[in-house]
């Protein structure tokens, strides 16, 4: 059996990588191939390129590397018509994956959407494009598999598999107890996974830094750096405000776990916070420009999905960012920023708060502990792996041709109890 894979995010490659694995437990001789990156590769997946290397945002971006991306795409089209695999697994990455989805589509080969993009929360139209492409959305999040079905989409919820990941990571002993032995409290600051967003947040989160050592003296500061050439980009920006701020790379589960607090750009990180119960801020700097066109697409009132997980009504009318003055304020466990301004000072209160009064701070882990609890089990690799090798093994999937919209009823998921006895 061979499965072709695309991934284009340092999230997706890791949720990539733990599917190959589970997949290739359940079935030794499968062959996987494709777009990912190097996690992807380590779980065995023969990589086509490094699609990883082109995690970029906004249009203008895209548009700069678009002869890159057409010249991915055809190569995945020869790949379909040349050396057909059984299936494609598209994971996230909205834009190019629906290249990949209409080319397979074309040669009639099945398209799985693991982990699929939020477009219930910025871009609802673009449901024609996963109804006409895509043959089964695995969901990370429990109201998207309704949401996808209602729009007449083959939807089934398998988990988040960044709680896999989690949940598998294995902490450096020797690291945690060498920091330990300070006592000061440590606050960890977590600017994002794209070289971008560490350009766009850093510098208010070190002004934020900065504002907190006013009040909390004997405060620490740590950042963890997801690639080599970021952290050296936070270590020039460190650098120029004259901060003790210490610079980590691939440490982000140990400086979290060490944390009294963080301070984070909105991502997948957050559940991971949310893992290990650490009060946090969430922080989205974009360009004026950026933030005006926002306004007229996104449906949800918060950005960060632990938010969006305790949320009363999803789509609410008044879908303003959030407001530490309003009156709702007291139940987002996330205080979060999407914003083109600086809100370093309300970022520093934040986390002055939680440093200063430890009630306040131990009600909100409390807080999270119970949301953990009901939202942080592991599971989704296996369920999503069991549900893809049982439907290939059934070969009753649909092929639709690429000029076709179906007039799809809201498909009935595969129940979950089956489903939790398939991946057992």
């Amino acid at each position: 059996m061979k499965i072709f894979f695309s991934a284009g995010e340092p999230s997706g490659d890791l949720h990539g990588a733990n599917l190959i694995r589970e997949l290739r437990r359940r079935c030794p001789e499968l062959e996987a191939i494709g777009y990912g990156g190097p996690e992807m590769a380590s779980a065995g997946c023969h990589l086509l390129t490094d699609l990883t290397a082109l995690a970029v945002m906004w249009f203008l971006r895209v548009l700069l590397n678009i002869h890159k991306f057409l010249a991915l795409a055809g190569r995945a089209d020869r790949t379909f018509r040349h050396n057909r695999p059984d299936a494609v697994v598209l994971i996230d990455y909205p834009g190019f994956n629906w290249w990949i989805a209409r080319r397979a589509k074309a040669h009639g080969i099945p398209v799985f959407y693991y982990a699929p993009p939020q477009i219930w929360a910025w871009a609802g139209w673009r449901i024609k494009k996963m109804r006409r492409f895509v043959d089964h959305v695995l969901c990370s999040l429990p109201f998207e598999a309704r949401w996808f079905a209602e729009r007449g989409c083959n939807a089934t919820f398998v988990g988040h598999p960044y709680f896999d990941e989690v949940r598998r990571q294995q902490l450096d002993e020797a690291f945690l107890n060498k920091h330990r032995d300070d006592e000061r409290p440590l606050i960890t600051i977590l600017p994002g996974s794209r070289t971008q967003e560490v350009v766009h947040n850093l510098k208010y989160f070190l002004q934020a830094a900065r504002l907190i050592r006013t009040r909390v003296p004997n405060v620490r500061f740590a950042i963890a750096a997801f690639k080599p050439h970021q952290a050296q980009l936070a270590r020039e920006a460190v650098a120029e405000t004259g901060l003790n701020v210490e610079v980590y790379v691939r440490r982000t589960p140990e400086l979290i776990h060490l944390a009294a607090c963080c301070l984070a750009v909105s991502g997948s990180v957050s559940l991971e916070l949310l893992y290990q119960t650490k009060p946090t801020v969430i922080l989205y700097w974009i360009t004026p420009l950026a933030y005006a066109v926002q306004k007229r697409f996104r449906k949800v009132k918060y950005i960060t999905l632990v938010n969006l997980l305790t949320t009363d009504e999803l789509f609410p009318a008044d879908t303003t960012p959030y407001d530490p003055e309003s009156a709702d304020a007291e139940q987002v466990l996330f205080p979060e920023y999407l914003t083109c301004e600086n809100k370093s000072v309300q970022i520093a209160k934040h986390a002055i708060t939680w440093l200063n009064d430890e009630g306040e701070r131990q009600q909100l882990v409390e807080r999270l502990a119970r949301l953990k609890a009901e939202v942080g089990h592991g599971g989704a690799s296996s369920m999503g792996a069991a549900y893809i090798l049982d439907q290939l093994d059934r070969r009753t999937i649909p092929s639709l041709r690429t000029h076709f919209v179906p007039k799809c009823p809201p498909a009935t998921p595969l129940d979950a109890a089956k489903l939790q006895t398939i991946a057992a």
